[in-house]
């Protein structure tokens, strides 16, 4: 196994098909390519300082967001490209083989690009992520957003969000959208208000962008039948209360993996943020175990 042995600190641009793909790179260590979730979300809160002390983490600002290009048609933004550009950029760092830290939408992009490019995979970190959408999914997701303030009764801030979010998916500019994320947010945390002080730090810039695709894919996402056969070495890291992706889905996908290792945290969509020794200390032992078995 090889890694690039040099890949530049800072932000770096690369055209994809004729689009622009702006990426950003810290750290030392074994390359591990992070890509953030939404979609339509800024890659930001997805810094990892703890990672960077043994990793070279390499962010993807996923095409269109932030200053990365615009897709012409809007049809492609499907999870399919985005494995593709993930593809281009590895190709660009001229590394044979990278881990792939997918988190949220960033997971389906991840195990995506792993069933098409296995031996480009060191490993996975499938992080908040499920091997299936749908409107199980969606339905199931929706339930535990309506649960909130029956969760958090002594967080009188939590009793409006549920009806935020749908508005926030109705919103016809970005603008609008970033805003109308930002009350959400919390819905993402176990209890946003205890960690507060911790938390707002990384979300003080965020910025959100309305997912041209409307959410649709041409075909449901299910890759679990197709996991099956994947025998790249998989971390799985799920919060039990996350409303969205938690540990129902993670042990889906556990299931479906039988190279995997899971990891339920009490926390809710953003373990690196609510529970970071616990989550940091998992990636990287994970990684120094991968390490050693091919040295």
């Amino acid at each position: 196994m090889t890694f690039a042995t040099a890949v530049t600190h800072g932000t770096h641009e690369v055209e994809i098909d004729g689009t622009r793909q702006v990426y950003h790179v810290a750290g030392t260590g074994p390359v591990c390519l992070a890509h953030s979730g939404g979609p339509g979300m800024s890659w930001q809160y997805l810094r990892m300082p703890a990672l960077e002390a043994h990793l070279t983490m390499v962010y993807l600002e996923p095409v269109g967001t932030g200053t990365s290009g615009r897709l012409t048609d809007r049809r492609d933004y499907r999870i399919d490209t985005y494995a593709r550009f993930v593809h281009g950029v590895l190709d660009h760092l001229g590394v044979a083989q990278a881990y792939l830290l997918g988190h949220s939408h960033g997971g389906f992009v991840a195990q995506r690009y792993a069933l098409a490019h296995p031996d480009r995979v060191a490993g996975l970190i499938l992080y908040a992520t499920s091997p299936v959408t749908g409107p199980e999914f969606w339905n199931d997701a929706m339930d535990n957003l309506r649960r909130l303030p029956e969760r958090l009764p002594h967080r009188p801030q939590a009793a409006a969000i549920p009806a935020v979010f749908p508005q926030a998916l109705a919103a016809t500019d970005d603008q609008t959208f970033t805003e109308l994320m930002r009350q959400v947010l919390p819905a993402y945390f176990a209890d946003y208000w205890a960690q507060e002080s911790e938390l707002a730090p990384a979300f003080a810039g965020f910025r959100a962008w309305i997912d041209p695709s409307g959410g649709v894919e041409p075909a449901p996402f299910d890759v679990r039948h197709e996991l099956g056969s994947l025998h790249v070495p998989a971390l799985i890291i799920s919060g039990d209360q996350d409303f969205i992706c938690g540990s129902r889905w993670g042990r889906l996908l556990h299931e479906a993996m039988p190279t995997s290792q899971l990891l339920v945290l009490d926390c809710g969509h953003m373990a690196h943020l609510e529970r970071p020794e616990s989550f940091s200390r998992a990636v990287v032992e994970f990684v120094d175990r991968q390490q050693v078995a091919v040295a």
